[in-house]
């Protein structure tokens, strides 16, 4: 049984060994790192597509319209963040409301013409980037880095939304 911190239930019934601190320990600090170098190399290629707002338009120009609580869900974020999100990418004239067919009190949100063209120009500088930082590895390596960090963002959110199987 984990020790319970300050009072906060502990999230596993498993006992934690000190190997399982250590790589927790290595995990959070590389993520931490992984998040300031994002941080430091995100400029946006346009001042209208701030680096938070990027994924809301990648994923509204992939899977299509949708309303502004479904993206909210989808991405792990407090509806409010996705509204300023909104508001911002609709004032730059990457984004468009459209009337929700299926209900004519709501919204669909829609990437345009010009959302498409910037979210390519930035999917390109943004790969090119990818691309110089993984050099030396083999294409194998690169497709496996990135199932395995998609394994752990999934198997990560799957736990904090309360599903430890």
């Amino acid at each position: 049984m984990t020790a319970e911190i300050d009072g906060a239930p502990p999230l596993s019934d498993r006992t934690l060994d000190d190997r399982d601190i250590d790589v927790a320990d290595r995990l959070v600090h590389q993520i931490v790192m992984l998040m300031r170098l994002v941080k430091r190399v995100a400029p946006a290629y346009r001042a209208e597509l701030e680096t938070a707002a990027f994924p809301l338009l990648a994923r509204l120009a992939t899977e299509g319209p949708q309303r502004s609580g479904e993206i909210a869900a989808a991405m792990c974020a407090d509806p409010s963040t996705i509204s300023r999100q909104v508001a911002g990418l609709v004032r730059s004239g990457l984004v468009e409301r459209r009337a929700d067919p299926e209900d004519g009190r709501a919204s669909l949100l829609a990437a345009t013409t010009e959302g498409h063209r910037v979210l390519d120009t930035e999917r390109r500088r943004r790969a090119g980037q990818l691309v110089d930082a993984l050099a030396d590895w083999t294409p194998e390596s690169r497709g496996q880095f990135a199932d395995l960090l998609g394994r752990f963002v999934a198997d990560l959110q799957r736990t904090t939304e309360g599903d430890p199987r």
